[in-house]
């Protein structure tokens, strides 16, 4: 895909209707050859338009003005490069929990979480925040992570974590203000309940950090595996990792995951995880797929905002 379609289509599927700021300058950056030239001189990988304005804002550029945009990523091009090829977009969203916990809560307790592509861990702590789906709410403590469910019960429990650890390329520390700075920088530039949430989810796991491994994939998951408890069900899941994987080791990393014990819960765009047939999404904008051991279950908006349960109605 081009560098412009790549644009128009984080306009049209994820930032409308979610970002006015980032559609307008997504739009704009698709008609900027200037930027596509500059952007041809990072790997194809690294072009995306979540990372790019993640590093400007990083950086103390402007998103609100496509113009201002335009400028200070072309005067300020020698920074943005190298930050472009070293980093990556380790959203932490703990919002997706609540597309997690409707799964989590049908599994035998207690449960070992181990979370691939952990960034700082915030996905780690179900059992630490609040939900509210509807008119339903769980949990008193942490932030309130609000989710639009139809087509099944809302949860009615929290689930029990004995053991929580996370595997990262480069895993980030909520102890250290310039990982939290990335974070924070990654958030879209409307959402400050985001920003809120990650101050919340942030003190819970600075007060309790999970064991945060860096290490590969397919490589390091299987020692990590190992160090699960006896007694708990394993839960190996994943929330929009696997499209910054290349295809020949998310192949590796799908044979590699079906031999492990336990349950693994993947929460990825289509055609990611290898699901079969689907239903219709709800709508054109970006869903992910939530499936439980290999098996399509609902769909999910890419912040944990909405999920849609379709697996009873197949």
């Amino acid at each position: 895909m081009s560098t412009a379609a790549t644009y128009v289509e984080f306009a049209d599927r994820e930032a409308h209707g979610v970002s006015p700021t980032y559609e307008r300058l997504s739009r704009a950056v698709a008609a900027d050859e200037t930027i596509h030239r500059l952007l041809a001189e990072v790997p194809e990988a690294k072009r995306q338009p979540n990372l790019l304005f993640g590093v400007v804002r990083l950086l103390g550029g402007p998103v609100d003005d496509p113009n201002a945009f335009h400028d200070f990523t072309v005067e300020r091009w020698a920074d943005i490069a190298p930050e472009l090829r070293g980093r990556a977009t380790q959203t932490n969203e703990p919002g997706r929990c609540a597309v997690l916990l409707p799964v989590l809560e049908k599994l035998p307790q207690p449960l070992a979480l181990l979370e691939v592509g952990a960034s700082a861990g915030l996905g780690l702590y179900p059992d630490r925040y609040a939900y509210r789906y509807g008119d339903r709410r769980l949990g008193d403590a942490g932030p309130l992570l609000e989710c639009e469910l139809t087509g099944t019960e809302a949860p009615t429990r929290l689930p029990e974590v004995v053991w929580r650890a996370g595997l990262d390329l480069n895993p980030l520390q909520v102890t250290d203000p310039a990982d939290v700075a990335w974070l924070d920088a990654l958030i879209w530039p409307e959402h400050e309940h985001r920003r809120e949430r990650l101050r919340a989810a942030a003190a819970i796991a600075a007060a309790d950090p999970p064991q945060l491994i860096r290490g590969d994939l397919v490589d390091d998951l299987p020692a990590l595996v190992e160090q699960a408890p006896a007694g708990a069900t394993l839960v190996v899941f994943h929330t929009s990792v696997l499209y910054q994987v290349p295809e020949p080791k998310r192949q590796t990393f799908e044979e590699l995951v079906r031999t492990l014990p336990g349950h693994r819960i993947s929460v990825e765009a289509p055609g990611l995880v290898p699901l079969g047939e689907l239903p219709p999404a709800p709508d054109g904008s970006l869903h992910n797929v939530v499936a439980l051991d290999g098996v399509p279950l609902a769909w999910a908006r890419g912040h944990g905002q909405a999920m849609s349960w379709f697996a009873d109605r197949r």
